[in-house]
């Protein structure tokens, strides 16, 4: 039998396509992941024998070589994201592809829709960790969820989403590959409310104490077009640089807004969420700089030069000056 293989992101979006993928289907693989920003991780699949190959929710533009080399060696791959994919997708026919770059849907929106409302609830939960909340709400509503379970699922897929968020992982609460095997006991998500588990309490407790941390940060830079914020150089800011991007974007839906924490001696690393009220450019201004990418409502930079700051300040003003 062919190995297996599932990877992808750490982040609440990527941990809930593969929770409603095997819940639907369960079988036995090895997972590929790590923090939010380690998105090329398709190089880490052996191409010495041919495998199957599940990859969600990571760009296949940044992975592209790696798809190549698989199908070559004579993979499956199935492949499902919601980030710029590059010029074209593979034309080959072990590769399925499932993607869809729209600013209104994520990886997990589209594992649901593939598998027919199974999981649905763990779908909600994913949106709302990717800061979709009026898709969110919305789906909540149309599934007969009370307010209680809404705002529920609310916390546990932005708790989940901040778990995938360091530097390295020695900044998480959980490795992401734990965090799945902990989280696929529950094939609904209310039940984990009602239940309480460790892992639960774990991510709930240190989501309001390293927030409230960073919404006491003052802003680098704040004006009619962006807001900036640039963190201290310790794990629980490098944990809550996304989760504090959502939260200032929807604070202030009519500007874009950017995170800045330290990645290494010499280099930040920067969080970005376009304006609420206009999901689009975030990928565009992330790309400006080599190690930068995302989707149209979020994106981010991984190395960037700390001599280059006050450019990227600039640059993203601009970025929204044209909108």
């Amino acid at each position: 039998m062919e190995p297996r293989y599932d990877v992808f992101n750490g982040d609440a979006d990527g941990i809930c396509a593969l929770l409603q993928l095997r819940l639907a289907n369960p079988v036995h693989s090895s997972l590929v992941t790590g923090v939010k920003r380690d998105i090329e991780l398709l190089q880490q699949v052996p191409t010495d024998t041919p495998a199957t190959v599940t990859a969600l929710d990571i760009s296949l533009d940044k992975n592209r070589n790696a798809v190549d080399a698989l199908l070559t060696a004579g993979s499956t791959v199935f492949y499902c994201d919601h980030h710029h994919p590059g010029d074209s997708l593979p034309d080959h026919p072990n590769f399925t592809g499932l993607i869809d770059t729209n600013a209104a849907t994520c990886t997990s929106l589209l594992i649901d829709q593939h598998l027919k409302g199974q999981f649905h609830n763990w779908a909600i939960t994913a949106a709302f960790g990717d800061n979709l909340n009026s898709v969110a709400s919305k789906l909540a509503v149309e599934a007969g969820l009370d307010e209680q379970q809404t705002e529920g699922l609310k916390q546990l897929g932005i708790c989940i989403n901040y778990n995938g968020y360091g530097s390295s992982l020695q900044d998480l609460h959980f490795h992401p590959a734990d965090l799945y095997q902990a989280l696929l006991a529950y094939p609904d998500p209310l039940q984990l409310l009602v239940d309480k588990p460790a892992a639960w309490q774990k991510l709930s407790d240190g989501y309001r104490e390293d927030m409230a941390k960073g919404l006491g940060t003052p802003a680098l830079h704040h004006c009619e077009q962006a807001i900036v914020v640039q963190l201290p150089d310790e794990p629980w800011a490098r944990r809550v640089s996304g989760v504090l991007g959502n939260d200032l974007a929807n604070q202030y839906p009519e500007q874009a807004c950017a995170v800045v924490t330290n990645a290494e001696p010499g280099f930040y690393l920067i969080s970005i969420r376009a304006p609420l009220n206009n999901r689009t450019g975030a990928d565009e201004l992330a790309r400006q700089f080599p190690s930068g990418g995302g989707r149209k409502a979020a994106a981010g930079i991984n190395k960037l030069p700390s001599d280059q700051l006050d450019t990227f300040i600039q640059a993203m003003v601009r970025q929204w000056q044209k909108q």
